[in-house]
């Protein structure tokens, strides 16, 4: 079925066009009365809608020359039109043929029906039209009383077009006053740039940014304040689309750029650009602000994130060195106390008894190992004991490697394993600082970054006469890098506080003051080399306190016994059984659970069965504080010692407000063992007799 479109409005045409063959009908096309009584008379038409108000000729003319024409009068007729004075136009259309009239806008689905309902009446009908109920002459006068109403009604509407469009010109220039004095008050520049890409508005605070006058400024190129000409290349290259879409580069976006004033100084700005049509053209409108102690403030800003988010990482760290320290000392608990046992059972002298002492050594030595991981990552324990340099340089390389250019190669020759007498978090500190400062020497152009750790024996002061160090066993640690060197005017000073070769906000000028003023509290000396253009070495020298591999051999020692009954709580089987058996082996009663619900049922059960509890902290189900708190609850006198490998939320003092009468840190070898069970079950004894007094 084809239906012939009439309208001299191309958008009307083109709306009705898709509507009607997203229906499945042909479509044909008429601007007037004329054209379309000529396409009637070339291809066959089945339905003809049609506007009314048209040049040449309008609907109602096209209506009664179809209807009066014998070979097209039988072609259905529908007028949709927007012009609508009255019924009377309704009735005047069916008066001179049209099978119906149609108000636009009309529903979709609704429009599609009545063209299928005018269609199908069509069809149905026998090929005769009914006769019109009135005369040329009566059609005539109420043609042209319809056609002067239609065009009065167009003429009230352009009228009222003429004085909405002279309202918003007034509104506009109300507008335009408005703008003006925004702009003129505003702090940040305002530019405005044309389609050509010129500056065409310029307001008195881009005056006082840029330095140039609007009349100076005004018709230059936007590059005329850009410093960067890569920036303003991207911008021009596509300008024309810009022109075309009002979408281009920098727009609806904030960008950071490099500004350039008047007398060539440079200075970071903030961009924001937009696209805006005026008056038919697309224009650019920027809003441009000076960051320049912003910037300053964020440079000041991101170095402290980055000391916190170290500070984060090793947080991090030390959550799960607790994590695994905890799964490793109950390994070496079991290790160390059923190597013990064995040493026990063997023959002095023996293969079987060197060997047994070479692994309870290693398992000692990895014990320390543990607590010093832990003291590294915590960063917690500010009092100076003996401490591996080893550990925390191995830490701290692994710390500063996600963090430097992957151009940085990292050589590390760690060969000694001596203790120190030091804290772990200032040794962190030391190493953070000089490897940071090494990095940051080749981070343009890359290196080799070493950390070196070894023995050394002073025995006079020879070369070293510099350190004045005395005669002795020292660690030696050393930092280098390949960078551009320390140049040999400021080398007196770099150990000052506050003194610094970087630029503003990228440091304190405390990091080296920091270190040799640790070094120098633990009876150390710090050294510098440096040659520009081929690196710097950085040599520091610690008093060893102690060699690790000094570690003694296990030796058998009388323990306190006693014949007490004990309940051994811990989810680990292997710990339950080596603790059972040494403490079965002093003479101790002992009930072993691997579950702490078990435990607190049995020990409801059975209050007065036992004369101490041991439990694990970290255990399923119920935790060994709050094991503890129940079976004080059911039996307030009952002694108890809580073991931990490691936990965060259990310390000495939250032990002693629960009233847990000791806290034993994992791997517990077997003589702490008994002496803490020997020591806490006297103390509740003389604890009782004296309440029975």
């Amino acid at each position: 079925m084809k239906i012939l479109i009439v309208d001299d409005n191309k958008e009307n045409r083109i709306l009705l066009d898709a509507l009607l063959r997203g229906h499945g009908f042909e479509t044909a096309i008429a601007e007037n009365g004329k054209d379309a009584l000529q396409e009637l008379k070339e291809k066959s038409i089945d339905l003809v809608i049609s506007d009314i108000l048209m040049p040449v000729m309008d609907g109602f003319q096209l209506c009664w020359t179809i209807k009066s024409d014998e070979e097209l009068r039988l072609i259905p007729i529908i007028i949709y039109t927007a012009t609508y004075t009255g019924p009377q136009d309704e009735a005047f259309a069916m008066k001179i043929g049209a099978d119906r009239f149609i108000l636009k806008p009309c529903d979709p689905e609704i429009f599609i029906k009545v063209v299928r309902d005018v269609m199908e009446a069509d069809r149905q009908q026998d090929g005769t039209v009914k006769p019109l109920p009135a005369g040329e002459e009566e059609v005539l006068k109420l043609y042209n009383e319809r056609l002067v109403r239609k065009l009065e009604q167009k003429m009230l509407r352009a009228e009222f077009e003429i004085k909405k469009r002279q309202e918003a010109e007034e509104a506009l220039k109300e507008s335009e006053e408005k703008l003006r004095r925004i702009t003129a008050s505003a702090q940040d520049a305002i530019i405005m740039i044309d389609d050509q890409g010129k500056v065409s508005f310029w307001n008195e605070a881009a005056e006082r940014i840029f330095g140039y006058s609007g009349p100076e400024i005004m018709k230059k190129d936007l590059h005329a304040v850009l410093a960067s000409q890569q920036n303003y290349e991207a911008y021009h290259k596509n300008y024309p689309r810009f022109k075309e879409t009002g979408q281009g580069p920098f727009l609806d976006k904030i960008s950071e750029l490099t500004g350039k004033k008047k007398d060539g100084t440079e200075f970071p700005i903030e961009l924001s650009l937009s696209g805006v049509e005026i008056r038919g053209k697309w224009h650019g409108i920027g809003i441009v602000r000076d960051i320049t102690y912003r910037k300053r403030i964020e440079a000041e800003q991101k170095a402290m994130e980055k000391k916190i988010q170290q500070n984060q990482r090793i947080e991090a760290i030390g959550t799960l060195a607790g994590g695994i320290a905890h799964d490793f000392n109950n390994l070496l608990s079991a290790i160390i106390g059923f190597t013990e046992l064995s040493l026990d059972t063997v023959e002095k002298g023996s293969v079987m008894d060197d060997n047994l002492n070479e692994v309870h050594i290693a398992a000692n030595r990895a014990k320390e190992l543990v607590k010093q991981i832990l003291t590294v990552s915590r960063q917690s324990d500010e009092a100076v004991k003996p401490t591996r340099i080893d550990i925390i340089a191995e830490e701290v390389l692994k710390l500063i490697r996600s963090s430097i250019p992957a151009t940085i190669e990292i050589r590390q020759n760690i060969e000694s394993d001596s203790l120190i007498m030091g804290n772990a978090s200032r040794v962190h500190q030391i190493l953070m600082n000089l490897c940071t400062n090494a990095a940051y020497a080749m981070e343009k152009e890359g290196g080799v970054l070493k950390v070196g750790l070894k023995d050394v024996t002073i025995q006079d002061a020879g070369p070293l006469s510099d350190f004045e160090l005395k005669p002795g066993e020292y660690v030696e640690l050393t930092v280098s890098d390949t960078g551009a060197g320390i140049p040999p005017e400021v080398m007196g000073s770099i150990f000052e506080p506050y003194f610094t070769t970087k630029p503003p906000g990228e440091g304190t000028g405390m990091g080296l003051a920091l270190v040799h003023g640790i070094v120098k509290s633990y009876g150390g000396k710090i050294a510098v080399e440096s040659e520009l253009e081929k690196g710097t070495v950085f040599t520091i020298h610690l008093p060893i306190t102690q060699k690790c591999n000094e570690v003694s051999p296990y030796i058998s020692e009388e323990l306190p016994s006693g014949r007490e009954r004990i309940l051994f709580v811990d989810d680990e089987t292997s710990i339950v059984r080596m603790s059972s058996k040494i403490l079965e082996k002093l003479g101790y009663s002992v009930t072993i659970k691997t579950s702490s619900k078990e435990a607190l049922e049995l020990f409801r059960v059975k209050p007065d069965e036992f004369d101490l509890v041991i439990t694990d902290m970290n255990m399923p189900h119920i935790t060994g504080d709050a094991l503890s708190a129940e079976l004080m609850k059911i039996r307030p006198d009952i002694p108890v010692i809580l073991c931990t490998g490691y936990s965060k939320k259990i310390s000495d003092q939250v032990v002693r407000e629960v009233g847990i009468k000791a806290l034993v840190y994992k791997p517990v070898v077997r003589s702490d063992l008994a002496k803490t069970v020997r020591k806490i079950l006297d103390e509740a004894r003389v604890f009782a007799q004296s309440n029975l007094k």
